[in-house]
């Protein structure tokens, strides 16, 4: 196995530089319209990001065993070649573009994710503040390893995701030419991602390529300016507290569950899911009742 740069940590200084660029834009051209920076923000995302490297860390150690274990049983193998690391970081967007999905339509996983949405603001720093319970994402891309891709070329993959989509935090581009909107994702499209109206909720889930989301239904195009934030925002800039609420609401709402079925729908249906009312339901079993009595009135007769 070839050593693969660390494209994350060469990223940090121009990380660094781009976004102290954006920020002098802002101030020598402001946009009234725009949702800027506001320093207790940018500096809970940073803090958001400091953290997420550490408990990355952590969390690499389990998810590691399990690729490794699960990349020695199999009898296939991709090496790493011009050609071949271009097709591993294809497979790698495919598998990407599932798990953002599924990490904003199954509540578990959006407790992890809903911290990247979690700031009004939209701008590169907004791009770290990452979640710091990143262990539910690893599952998506055991078919990977499972056909031969080797745990660092997949991390390798996974880095070169994670720092093209810095620059796409950002409203001082506007759009890119046509053909690059088409295929690629942009600016324009991951506005309409972190946007919290209801027509641009849940959309543009695309990494690298935004041909997953035209493929699968889920692309939007940019319109009206977007609202970021959460449907629900919270009021707080303090790290831990932006790395948990979900889950603290999420442990409240299995507390006041009425039953099983119920403790279900709060952990694996959508974010909003609610259960159906109980007058709701008994109308709804009479119905089913008085339907299946006359259907059986009919048969006799």
């Amino acid at each position: 196995m070839p050593n693969l740069p660390d494209v994350v940590l060469w990223s940090i200084p121009a990380f660094v530089l781009l976004a102290v660029v954006e920020m002098v834009s802002v101030r020598i051209h402001p946009d009234e319209d725009a949702a800027g920076y506001a320093a207790k923000d940018a500096a809970t995302s940073v803090g958001m990001g400091l953290g997420s490297l550490f408990f990355d860390f952590l969390w690499k150690i389990p998810i590691v065993a399990i690729y490794s274990a699960v990349y020695e049983l199999t009898p296939l193998r991709v090496p790493v070649l011009w050609w071949t690391v271009p097709l591993m970081l294809l497979g790698q967007d495919f598998f990407y573009y599932w798990s953002h999905r599924g990490h904003h339509v199954v509540r578990i996983l959006w407790a992890c994710h809903v911290v990247h949405h979690s700031s009004r603001k939209f701008n590169l720093t907004t791009a770290l503040r990452q979640p710091w319970t990143s262990l539910t994402a690893w599952p998506f891309y055991l078919p990977l390893v499972a056909v031969g891709v080797h745990p660092a070329a997949l991390a390798f993959c996974s880095s070169v995701s994670l720092v093209y989509q810095f620059w796409i935090h950002t409203e001082r581009i506007d759009r890119m030419p046509r053909w690059f909107e088409f295929v690629l994702n942009t600016p324009s499209h991951h506005r309409v991602h972190h946007a919290s109206q209801g027509g641009y909720l849940d959309r543009n889930f695309g990494g690298i390529l935004i041909v997953w989301d035209r493929l699968f239904g889920s692309w939007v195009a940019e319109t009206d300016r977007p609202v970021y934030g959460l449907t629900k925002n919270i009021d707080t800039y303090n790290p831990v507290k932006v790395a948990t609420h979900e889950y603290v609401a999420i442990a409240r709402d299995l507390r006041a569950a009425a039953g099983w079925r119920e403790r279900a729908g709060r952990l694996l249906r959508g974010p909003g899911w609610q259960p159906a009312p109980a007058a709701a339901v008994r109308a709804e079993k009479t119905a089913e009742g008085s339907a299946e009595g006359t259907a059986e009135e009919t048969a006799a007769a």
